[in-house]
């Protein structure tokens, strides 16, 4: 009877589990492929991390938030995509706009399940030492964004100076 997006994640504080997965295929960016999606990519950055999918209805609904978020430049936003065809991906992004820094591409679900996903969408916020600050289960709204995500990442830009 409670809220799943409410129950704490126990990777809280931890060490973010480890990132290397292959770029969404097909993805460009001005003339080039995008780069895979690495632990090396957000080594030393505060970042959103929102895993997706095109299938994923909750999804659709969050990302109008998430390019809104990006075209603030409040914080990078990096895109794990679940299980998910590519040309699919492709068409979602078209269609609603890439708030993403950059994407990796999880066929597997094998990442997902090392960072303890168990529904789509889910968004984390990621110090600058690489550990868990926060997660939000499912879709967040307006008032999730301004009452929940942002003030982590607010207090983690204030703590580091920047």
């Amino acid at each position: 009877g409670k809220n799943a997006s409410e129950i704490p994640s126990v990777l809280i504080g931890a060490k973010a589990p480890s990132l290397d997965l292959a770029p969404l295929e097909g993805l460009v960016e001005d003339g080039q492929a995008v780069p895979a999606l690495t632990d090396a990519a957000i080594e030393g950055k505060l970042a959103l991390i929102n895993v997706w999918a095109s299938w994923c209805v909750p999804c659709r609904v969050e990302n109008p938030l998430l390019v809104e978020l990006y075209k603030a430049g409040t914080v990078p936003i990096y895109g794990i995509n679940y299980k998910d065809d590519p040309e699919e991906a492709l068409a979602f992004l078209d269609e609603l706009g890439d708030p993403f820094t950059r994407i990796g591409a999880d066929r597997s679900g094998r990442v997902a399940i090392d960072w303890g996903v168990y529904g789509l969408p889910e968004t984390f916020v990621i110090d600058a030492e690489g550990r868990i600050a926060y997660k939000h289960v499912g879709p967040f709204d307006r008032r999730a964004l301004e009452e929940d995500i942002l003030p982590v990442v607010r207090r983690l830009q204030t703590e580091r100076g920047s």
